[in-house]
């Protein structure tokens, strides 16, 4: 068994459900839960809460500007065979 991990015996267990369940929410700790003193489960707390993260921003300074952002990206003469 765990050193310093609470057991409890099915049969109790059974019995005391709710209870034991919220006492490791509020606790934080597990509970070894026992038949004929062999383990057979542990009851653990969930993990925490995500924290959710917030989209708009949520890339910032991620990226990285390569060349000239502001020049066209194609050629003036390329317009001009696009209009035709």
């Amino acid at each position: 068994m765990k050193e310093n991990i609470e057991s409890i015996a099915i049969s109790k267990f059974k019995a005391t459900c709710l209870a034991v369940l919220e006492r490791v929410r509020r606790t934080g700790r597990p509970i070894l839960i026992t038949r004929l003193g062999e383990p057979i489960a542990e009851v653990v707390p969930p993990p925490p809460p995500m924290r959710r993260a917030r989209w708009l921003g949520s890339m910032q300074k991620r990226g990285r500007i390569l060349g000239d952002v502001i020049a066209p990206a194609t050629d003036e003469s390329d317009w001009d065979t696009l209009r035709s």
